[in-house]
């Protein structure tokens, strides 16, 4: 199964009653590891989990901290790009030369990095300096 299928399989399980727009993310770790999440809306919109920060949260619960790959599925006619709180999650977590792979219900693709993605990211040893 590629990390895409795996994306769109938990896409299946979003919980979207109020935007009806669902994201499936699968994120694969240094050690081969998948872990998966899907978005969860709550009524009070900012409440909600983004599908990206589900499959982060997981792959933590799951004592893995490096992402080796990432894909994207989501409900649109074009590939959708992570919102900049999960760009900034994934660059926590991952090289900058990580491939993400955003991906469509119909079989649209397009490929980027991490470091695309969040240009000037703050790295790890940020919070060191301020």
């Amino acid at each position: 199964m590629s990390l895409i299928d795996d994306a769109r399989a938990v896409r299946e399980n979003a919980y979207v009653p109020y935007s009806k727009f669902k994201v499936g993310a699968a994120i694969r770790t240094v050690g081969g590891t998948v872990y998966k999440g899907c978005n969860v809306e709550n009524v009070a919109y900012p409440e909600g989990t983004c599908a990206e920060a589900g499959a982060i949260a997981a792959m933590i619960a799951g004592g893995d901290i490096a992402i080796a790959e990432v894909a994207v599925i989501a409900d649109s006619p074009e590939p959708v790009s992570p919102c900049g709180g999960c760009r900034q999650k994934l660059a926590e977590f991952a090289k900058g030369e990580v491939k993400v792979t955003l991906a469509t219900m119909d079989g649209g693709r397009f490929e980027t990095t991490v470091g695309d993605l969040l240009p000037g990211a703050f790295d790890q040893d940020y919070m060191s300096r301020v």
